[in-house]
């Protein structure tokens, strides 16, 4: 799970400038790619100073991440049972796991080359932006993100590594936990592991 992520933030970290309208949905994504990567250039200490990237990450790339339509859809049918406070709760967490992972991508796959292939239509309000990123060590992987617009704006709510569905892919794990621990036993595990990489990352 933790290299599908990575690959999947990579390659938003890293695909090439040919498009920047906000308009469409790759042109949104190649947009707030090249914003990123023009402030890490000009100041290439950020990458170490946790803090920054931190508020980085947060501040140019998660915005455009529907966290709870991805929460609701990681967390499959129990959603609907739970609490708005529980729910609330849930999408703070996951948000927060996936920022903390953002953080890492710099260092783990630098310099990857990326290809935008496409962007299909599947509705006049939703797409699948399909790309290809070659990684260091050789490998081809091909990434696909369904997108979303809702008012206006174009926003990511999966992304799909080699056919396996990020979504999906934590909707097992969280399907297990809730079983054992309930929905709040889920937001105590998630809440747990932020506070681990929290303490990892002063550390």
């Amino acid at each position: 799970m933790n290299r599908l992520l990575m690959l999947v933030l990579t390659t938003i970290l890293s695909l090439p400038v040919f498009a920047q309208d906000k308009a469409t949905p790759d042109g949104l994504i190649i947009a707030t790619v090249r914003e990123v990567l023009t402030i890490v250039k000009q100041d290439k200490t950020i990458v170490s100073d946790q803090p920054r990237l931190l508020a980085l990450v947060d501040a140019k790339i998660l915005p455009h991440f529907d966290f709870k339509r991805m929460t609701q859809l990681a967390v499959g049918r129990p959603w609907r049972a739970a609490t708005p406070e529980q729910k609330e709760a849930l999408v703070r967490e996951f948000r927060t796991m996936l920022v903390r992972t953002y953080t890492k991508v710099f260092s783990t796959y630098p310099d990857p080359e990326v290809e935008v292939k496409s962007a299909r239509m599947l509705a006049e309000d939703e797409s699948t932006v399909r790309s290809v990123i070659r990684v260091p060590d050789g490998r081809v992987v091909t990434v696909d993100y369904e997108m979303k617009r809702s008012d206006g704006h174009w926003k990511a709510f999966d992304v799909t590594v080699e056919g396996i569905s990020l979504v999906t892919s934590y909707r097992g794990s969280f399907a297990d936990e809730i079983k054992l621990v309930g929905i709040d036993g889920l937001i105590r595990t998630l809440s747990e592991k932020n506070r681990n990489a929290a303490a990892e990352s002063k550390g």
